[in-house]
């Protein structure tokens, strides 16, 4: 679990769940998750990450990552290594060439993103809020077409071949 990136993913995943104001509640949640690293590692991942403080209501200053929906600040006891594992993908249901994608709140802009630069043939393009993804689909394809090529971006995706 020590490989970058999978480190940096945990790190916004405790910062965006969690309420802390030092490197040292950093350092200390990160152990809990398995990962040790130095203090000069985590102000470098930090940096990369582009990690500002910010007020808190109260007036605390906390730990806040770049304007990312995926990192909503989330409220739970869970280890963010349990949080990852968790799919964004709920659910997709088509209508014509158009096609509605559910997700997880946060997750839809993300996704769409894997979409969009992943040059699926059946899929002209995307548009995504904060829990939906609208697909406009290619004249002629079909709706198991774009599920299978859906496939390699959202492996959860296997799933809805069954429901349709």
């Amino acid at each position: 679990m020590n490989n970058k990136g999978n480190r940096l993913e945990v790190l916004k995943m405790l910062i965006s769940s969690r309420q802390m104001g030092s490197q040292e509640e950093v350092l200390t949640a990160l152990a809990k998750e398995g990962i040790a690293v130095t203090q000069a590692t985590l102000s470098r991942d930090m940096k990369q990450l582009k990690v500002a403080k910010a007020a808190t209501m109260g007036g605390r200053y906390v730990y806040v990552l770049p304007n990312e929906t995926m990192y909503k600040r989330v409220h739970g006891n869970q280890l963010a290594t349990e949080m990852l594992r968790i799919p964004g993908f709920v659910s997709i249901n088509f209508s014509g060439n158009m096609g509605v994608i559910k997700t997880r709140p946060g997750y839809a802009s993300s996704i769409a993103y894997n979409i969009d630069n992943s040059d699926i043939p059946e899929i002209l393009g995307t548009i995504a809020g904060d829990d939906t993804i609208f697909i406009v689909i290619r004249q002629g394809r079909t709706p198991q077409e774009v599920i299978s090529s859906l496939e390699r971006v959202i492996p959860e995706m296997r799933e809805a071949k069954e429901s349709i």
